[in-house]
């Protein structure tokens, strides 16, 4: 199951946002609310640690890892490519 991150949407600006994450699964609605304090929130979308394969790897100009390599396709200085 996924973890999304939650950040609060205060109604008092001066006060702070709070972040938390929350393992649901891909087919449940995202929250509204936080579930602790009952403020409204929003999802948070980050980078994640998605994996693009097969043809999607080819058309989005993402490097594959060579067989056996985990490399990163140069962009952490590894020494792999």
């Amino acid at each position: 199951m996924p973890t999304y991150v939650y950040e609060t949407i205060p109604s008092d600006p001066s006060k702070p946002k709070r972040r938390f994450e929350v393992r649901q699964s891909m087919k449940d609605a995202p929250l509204t609310h936080d579930p602790e304090t009952g403020e409204p929130v929003k999802r948070i979308i980050s980078g994640g640690y998605g994996f693009i394969t097969g043809a999607d790897a080819s058309s989005s100009g993402a490097a594959s890892a060579p067989s056996g390599g985990g490399c990163c396709g140069g962009a952490c200085g590894c020494s792999h490519h």
